[in-house]
């Protein structure tokens, strides 16, 4: 899955707590008194404190960088097509999974693609690299699977195929793959890059197959797997490709140290203050606490 798939588990939820502001306004009346947006503020401080740096810290991140780098309303769609196309039927459970919304979660990807832009402005890649690269590069395929523990079962799987059984309804029997049992094996599309989250024997497995092919028993370390690639897209030329595969080139040389650095760099360009005593450490690096104190463990 994708890097930003793990990551949204921070940033999702702590977006929703930085819509209370810290003055007096009134969110709750009642006969027993009033609650006002301070109030609020300062609960959620003392019982989300965590989750309000991380708060701050993602709209801090997005004011800075969005003076820098622009992200166009296209740009923001085509990583939201790529998203629904990767998590496929599972896309409406991960939006509610993590109380997102197609505006919310556009949002997310906004922040993603600026600091992308940000990672990847000082890395270079040369023609002879992209050609290279694109004679290696693999299609999207779209692919399912069922995961058993041992090699009997494998062959007992695909001899119940061979017989005309339906993939999806052995999978939710038999597969032990918890991520896309219940979902008839589906992994959704797996693009050129997602194929490296996979253990190599299921990458080789997919190289070979054609579309509507089911593999013989695939072991790997964690089990056998049975796979079918359901449909598969067509590999353009270079030309039409380039502009991506440099994208996805200039990604896989990212260091994630240095695009720390750079985003310390730009926070410090923008003098950045946390006026909130109980939110100093938002931007402290766990390196070099202000003032030379430890940082408090929350």
């Amino acid at each position: 899955m994708k890097k930003w798939i793990l990551s949204i588990s921070l940033a999702a939820g702590a977006v929703g707590l930085a819509g209370c502001g810290a003055d007096g306004n009134v969110v709750a009346t009642s006969k027993a008194g009033d609650v006002t947006q301070k109030e609020l503020y300062e609960a959620m401080k003392e019982k989300y404190s965590p989750q309000m740096e991380q708060a701050l810290q993602e709209l801090m991140y997005k004011n800075v960088l969005s003076e820098k780098y622009e992200i166009s309303d296209k740009e923001v769609d085509k990583e939201l097509k790529k998203a629904k196309e990767q998590l496929g039927s599972q896309y409406d459970a991960f939006l509610a999974q993590y109380n997102l919304n197609d505006e919310s979660f556009k949002d997310f990807l906004e922040l993603e693609l600026m600091r992308k832009k940000l990672a990847t402005s000082d890395i270079k890649v040369s023609d002879k690299e992209l050609k290279e690269y694109y004679d290696k590069w693999q299609a999207p395929v779209k692919v399912r699977h069922i995961l058993v523990k041992d090699e009997k079962q494998a062959k007992e799987v695909k001899d119940k195929l061979a017989k005309g059984a339906k993939f999806e309804e052995v999978a939710k029997e038999h597969s032990s793959d918890p991520g896309s049992a219940q979902k008839g094996g589906d992994l959704g599309w797996i693009d050129n890059q997602g194929r490296q989250q996979f253990v190599p024997e299921f990458t080789k497995a997919l190289a070979e197959l054609k579309v509507n092919q089911v593999s013989e028993p695939v072991k790997s370390e964690f089990g056998y797997h049975i796979i079918e690639v359901m449909d598969k897209k067509e590999k353009k030329p270079f030309k039409e490709l380039k502009d991506q595969l440099a994208e996805e080139l200039k990604a896989s040389k990212v260091d994630p140290a240095a695009t720390q650095k750079k985003l310390e760099k730009e926070l410090k360009a923008a003098d950045v203050k946390v006026e909130d005593k109980d939110l100093k450490g938002a931007f402290e690096s766990p390196e070099a606490p202000a003032q030379g104190k430890p940082k408090e463990e929350k």
